[in-house]
């Protein structure tokens, strides 16, 4: 999803009081307030393949999946996110008692866009490093078939790649996987 920053800065219960009434999402990142703009087609339907295909496994199980309208805090930087897919596992932690914003993440997954791609590889990554209870970070091409792999073992980050519609995407921490034909059906890419 596309972001655009404005010069508008605002403590964290600020940001909070004014997105709770906000009609459009916008993100917080160090006191400043991000717009989010809308999302192309590839965009959103990869968005929900991913959140259909692991909401079906997830069924019976101690995980949950949510898309791009749950908020995720980062609380040693005092941020607050909205990732294109979210699972969490075992209880949801929430900010407060409106339960809008979560605590404890266990993969959280974004959809490149053009606008974006930079910060979601760079600064925001190592926002979403600090959250301890993400074991899984997924980066999405929604232009070509391309997925980074983030997967946290002990401090370490360790990335895998994947190019070809025929693989598989394991899931380990929330004992999934996702096919990449699954995660591009019906959305126009080039090859890896």
């Amino acid at each position: 999803m596309s972001s655009v920053a404005a010069q508008t800065y605002l403590t964290p219960e600020e940001y909070l009081a004014f997105e709770r009434k906000a009609t459009t999402k916008h993100e917080y990142v160090n006191g400043q307030i991000v717009a989010m703009s809308g999302a192309s087609f590839a965009h959103n339907f990869i968005t929900a393949n991913i959140a259909i295909h692991l909401g079906i496994q997830l069924m019976n199980g101690e995980c949950r999946v949510a898309t791009s309208d749950m908020r995720v805090k980062v609380t040693e930087i005092d941020s607050y996110f909205y990732p294109d897919v979210v699972v969490v596992c075992g209880e949801p932690i929430p900010e407060d008692n409106i339960f809008d914003t979560l605590l404890n993440p266990t993969v959280m997954v974004e959809v490149l866009s053009p606008s974006t791609e930079t910060y979601d590889r760079g600064e925001k990554f190592e926002f979403y490093q600090q959250i301890a209870s993400l074991k899984d970070y997924i980066l999405i091409s929604q232009d070509k078939v391309h997925i980074e792999h983030y997967c946290r073992q002990g401090a370490e980050w360790i990335q895998t790649e994947f190019q070809g519609l025929e693989e598989v995407l394991p899931l380990l921490s929330i004992g999934c996987e996702l096919r990449l034909q699954d995660v591009y059906r019906r959305v126009e890419v080039a090859s890896g």
